[in-house]
């Protein structure tokens, strides 16, 4: 299909940005940074000609729905959701240093469709997901996910430059535990049909690529203090973006209850990427509270956002493979 070419188009534009932001961040040269930015926010652009696009195909199709229904499409628009969200956060504050992982959150978020064979085809909607509250829905929890996953970004970087070696050894391991779990559901034989080995395959690599990143960056970024922005300004940062995501995914929590009652009569039924949602909500109010009622800074918040994005990806991706239930079709 075009439509698929143009997300992958915007998939390698959005890793050729980060590669560029990483020779900024080392050269400190302006117009590399200059042409991080502008590549950054074609990809951008190329993204959200792709999502238009695929709306445009639904309508043709006759099914006539925003392009959020199922896998594909809301990971392709989490990419977009990343990359616009980081791009904020850039016109403001002006580190460029963040769109190294930024930008290559945004091209995971295709990739990983795309390596693991998600189907990209257009197909009619469902009868729970024919409902309004679909858009608002989805929108609220993937600008939320989005800010959480810039949050994360800012994290590692802030974990990378205290150079504790033993931390960020952790901060490399920590991507394999989502592949292990897979596994073991799969080879404990607990649920055979759910993935295929070559799907497996695909994300034990992704994620072995993804650690081995963190620990490139430890050792690109340990031998010098100031290729990194102060410890201070991205714990700020991190903070920021939390405070962002946070009252959006609140906000989808309470649209998705509204949703659940019009599609299954009921507004919580424990499902379980519901309750996995909540305690998601928890991990980030807990952050949250630390920071306003004990003053945590530092180390601590570090952590417990990359646990939060942890429990994101698990909301989305570990309950999908691992357990079962209403939200199946996600």
């Amino acid at each position: 299909m075009v439509n698929d070419k143009i997300f992958g188009a915007a998939m390698v534009i959005y890793l050729v940005a980060s590669v560029i932001y990483l020779i900024y961040t080392v050269s400190r040269n302006k117009k590399v940074g200059m042409a991080a930015t502008l590549i950054t926010l074609g990809g951008f652009l190329v993204n959200t000609a792709a999502i238009g696009v695929r709306w445009v195909e639904s309508y043709k199709m006759g099914f006539g729905y925003v392009p959020l229904s199922n896998m594909y499409e809301s990971m392709v628009f989490f990419a977009w959701s990343t990359v616009l969200i980081y791009l904020i956060f850039e016109y403001f504050y002006g580190y460029k240093a963040i769109g190294v992982l930024a930008t290559a959150l945004g091209f995971l978020g295709i990739a990983i469709v795309s390596l693991t064979g998600v189907s990209s085809e257009i197909q009619p909607l469902v009868p729970a997901l024919q409902s309004n509250w679909l858009t608002a829905h989805v929108v609220t929890c993937f600008i939320g996910y989005a800010a959480f996953a810039v949050s994360y970004a800012i994290c590692i970087l802030y974990l990378i430059k205290t150079k504790d070696f033993k931390q960020v050894l952790i901060l490399s391991l920590h991507p394999l535990v989502l592949p292990l779990l897979v596994s073991f559901i799969k080879y404990g034989n607990i649920k055979p049909n759910l993935i295929t080995a070559d799907n497996l395959v695909a994300m034990w690599i992704v994620t072995a690529v993804v650690g081995a990143a963190f620990f490139g960056l430890y050792l690109l970024f340990s031998k010098a203090d100031d290729l990194l922005p102060p410890l201070k300004v991205l714990d700020e940062l991190s903070y920021k973006a939390v405070a962002v995501g946070f009252p959006l995914l609140t906000l989808g929590i309470l649209t998705g209850a509204a949703w659940a009652n019009y599609a299954w009569g009921t507004y919580w039924s424990w499902d379980p990427k519901e309750t996995w949602s909540l305690i998601t909500w928890f991990v980030y109010a807990a952050f949250l509270h630390a920071r306003f009622t004990a003053g945590w800074r530092g180390k601590g918040l570090a952590w417990l956002s990359v646990i939060g994005f942890g429990a994101v990806v698990f909301t989305y991706w570990g309950v999908n493979y691992v357990l079962s239930g209403l939200h199946s079709y996600a």
